[in-house]
């Protein structure tokens, strides 16, 4: 059985101190949580990006979840519900963007620029409504444009509406190494593989195994921000040997793991 979590649930920060407008259509954040720390589900009527400064964070929105490094953001739509949890100790940086930047309608993990990240650390943080001032609106104007040239990244995991199914996939997310095969799994919800492998076809139009590809990729992402070895990556995430590893993301990403976590 999985390890029980004790995971602490706490609610958002108040965002309506951060509310962006057309005069100020940017405003940063910057909270710092404790690892296994669950931020309840919100949303906003503005978009959001969010990254960290150090450590990864989890966060699940609209029917799929995101494992997000520090070389990595999350852009999040307006009023889309989102879960954001700590994998480790971490500081948070959230931007809330007025819709009128008109960013992108769904959400999209990004790469993180050298400058997109010193940018984003030079925002003031503070709460509260405040006349903009001319360093404020150059920083603004620089990123937003920073953000649409950054390159997307495909690193979601599809998540289920099935409760049945939402709860399997959650193991695996907890301890992707420990459900290798269908038939463990299965036999962990009390149910046949033919049953769980129709689940994930009709639910999230893949198979098992394809699925737990990308929960692996997302995993291993997180493992090389904390400067691991490739063979330390393979090991933890239940590979045999790191070629066996290095196969498998070519296969899937079509390039070779030094030139996907690089």
């Amino acid at each position: 059985m999985p390890k029980p979590s004790r995971r602490t649930s706490v609610p958002p920060m108040d965002p309506t101190a951060w509310t962006p407008t057309p005069a100020r259509p940017l405003r940063a954040k910057q909270r710092r949580l404790a690892g296994d720390t669950r931020i309840e589900p919100h949303s906003h009527p503005w978009g959001q990006l969010a990254m960290s400064s150090t450590g990864t964070i989890r966060m699940t929105a609209a029917h799929s979840t995101f494992l997000v490094p520090p070389s990595r953001a999350l852009w999040i739509p307006p009023d889309v519900e989102h879960v954001v949890t700590t994998v480790e100790d971490a500081e948070i940086r959230t931007l809330y963007i007025h819709p009128l930047a008109a960013l992108w309608p769904e959400c999209r993990v990004l790469e993180v620029s050298n400058l997109l990240r010193e940018l984003v650390l030079h925002l003031d943080v503070e709460p509260g409504a405040r006349p903009t001032t001319p360093r404020e609106q150059h920083l603004t104007a620089l990123l937003l444009d920073e953000l649409r040239a950054a390159a997307p990244v495909r690193l979601g995991v599809d998540l289920p509406a099935d409760k049945r199914l939402r709860s399997l996939c959650e193991a695996v997310l907890e301890q992707p190494a420990r459900w290798a095969t269908i038939h463990s799994l299965a036999h962990h919800a009390g149910a046949s593989p033919r049953t769980v492998a129709r689940l994930f076809r009709s639910e999230l139009g893949t198979s098992f195994g394809q699925w737990r590809q990308q929960v692996l990729l997302a995993h291993a992402l997180s493992l090389a921000a904390r400067k691991l070895p490739m063979a330390s990556i393979a090991a933890e995430l239940g590979y045999a040997s790191p070629s066996a590893f290095t196969a498998m993301v070519k296969r899937t990403l079509g390039a070779p793991p030094t030139h996907f976590f690089a």
